[in-house]
């Protein structure tokens, strides 16, 4: 296990899908049995709107608000499952582009959690990982299914 100064960091990509609430519970309650800290990382897509700069600073501004909201919602979510440490991170672009710049600046990262729809397209951030992310990064991955049962994550914890 690492040490103080070398904790185990999970990054979880924070959005908005159903199973994102599992992924949230199985790395909150993992990190707190390693003794880790998670980074939640909210990726915000590109705007399309290319009409009127500044609509589209006005856009941008607004859904860098809403980011920041849903990150504090989630690391006050995060500590009360587990009283884990959560460092929250806002990057704009692509989810793949995003996923693997933060990977390379934070060398302590030591394990990625995605989570996957079961119901036909398991979502775009495993199809990232599948398309994209596989073969650049050299970590492990965890994919938490969105039907897992809050007692089924326990128990894997």
């Amino acid at each position: 296990m690492p040490t103080q100064e070398n904790k185990w960091k999970f990054l979880v990509i924070a959005d908005d899908t159903p199973e994102f609430k599992k992924v949230l519970r199985l790395a909150s309650l993992r990190a707190k049995r390693v003794g880790g800290t998670l980074v939640l990382l909210r990726i915000i897509q590109p705007s399309e709107f290319q009409h009127w700069m500044s609509v589209q600073d006005i856009m941008e501004e607004e859904a860098m608000q809403e980011a920041r909201i849903m990150l504090d919602h989630f690391v006050e979510e995060a500590f009360q499952l587990s009283g884990v440490e959560c460092e929250k991170i806002i990057r704009n672009g692509k989810a793949g582009e995003a996923i693997t710049q933060y990977i390379q600046e934070d060398k302590d990262i030591h394990l990625l959690v995605l989570g996957a729809n079961v119901d036909g397209d398991p979502g775009p951030l495993v199809r990232a990982f599948r398309e994209e992310l596989l073969n650049v990064l050299h970590m492990p991955v965890l994919v938490v299914p969105g039907n897992m049962t809050d007692s089924e994550i326990d128990k894997f914890v």
